[in-house]
């Protein structure tokens, strides 16, 4: 953790210190979603999602860094005090809590490349951080993790935001366990390829992702290189004086592994999550 935040201190320093003129930049807003997805996956259902962030614009780079939540209507539970119970040989808790999600984030780009800092924390009492060997981690049943990320924006190139970014988990549950219970790393990794194309006279945009697990990634259950996301989406804009109003539509399949038990899960929101091949949803988002 001390190395990344040295890191990025020193990259701030360096361009901080360039003779070219920086203005203060950040973005805060709210999106209430359908169903939240997560790089194609079904990853709770009808959401509320927080954002802020601040940093700079400089002529050629720029600096970002902040907080991004998810507290799912599903994650508020208020049932108490009940019994648990053996189904299928597995213990089942059907007591209910709230468990939100919290992100921490940061992003430097220079000239269309860029480098990041992800890390996720599930609000259910274990360890915010995870600097621990695989093993810890799946002994504490630690959930949070953090990845690391590079790419680069075409759109120098292309008049519009053509993008790869390459993702590595470095930290957290981001495990392959054996049938002895013995956890490795697997650093995991998310390779994503997106295309938008903006009509700016009307605000709209038409986006498509391809997402590909380059080797065992236990977000998607992949053993081997797999494409685990396409995805389309479009979105309207409305620009008003202090804020801006979006609507989109978002869908999602996971060719990997799909079959017809899969590609709908006809079960409870949590049986869906990380199973079901074919997701999409729907959000309207306000930012100032």
């Amino acid at each position: 953790m001390k190395k990344v935040l040295v890191m990025v201190t020193a990259m701030v320093a360096v361009v901080m210190s360039a003779k070219a003129e920086v203005e203060f930049a950040y973005e805060a807003g709210a999106e209430i979603v359908s169903c939240y997805i997560w790089r194609g996956l079904y990853n709770g259902g009808l959401s509320f999602q927080p954002d802020l962030e601040i940093g700079y614009n400089g002529e050629h780079t720029s600096f970002r860094a902040g907080v991004w939540a998810n507290i799912g209507a599903s994650d508020w539970k208020f049932q108490k005090g009940l019994p648990t119970y053996i189904e299928d040989g597995e213990e089942i808790n059907p007591n209910t809590y709230f468990s939100p999600e919290l992100d921490v984030i940061a992003s430097f780009s220079f000239f269309g490349a860029s480098v990041g800092f992800n890390h996720y924390y599930y609000c259910d009492g274990s360890n915010f951080f995870s600097w621990q060997s695989a093993q810890e981690v799946y002994d504490n049943g630690n959930y949070s993790s953090t990845e690391i990320w590079a790419g680069y924006d075409f759109e120098h190139f292309f008049g519009q935001h053509a993008y790869i970014n390459w993702y590595t988990t470095i930290a957290g549950r981001d495990l392959k366990v054996d049938e002895f219970g013995k956890a490795t790393r697997v650093w995991s990794s998310y390779l994503e390829l997106g295309y938008d194309y903006t009509w700016e006279n009307i605000g709209l945009t038409l986006g498509g992702q391809i997402g590909i697990a380059p080797w065992y990634n236990p977000s998607f259950g992949n053993e081997k290189f797999a494409v685990t996301n396409l995805s389309i989406k479009l979105n309207k804009e409305w620009e008003f004086d202090v804020v801006t109003l979006d609507l989109f539509a978002q869908g999602n399949l996971n060719p990997d592994g799909i079959n017809k038990s899969n590609v709908y899960v006809d079960a409870a929101g949590d049986e869906k999550i990380a199973v079901q091949k074919l997701n999409g949803t729907i959000g309207l988002g306000i930012w100032f």
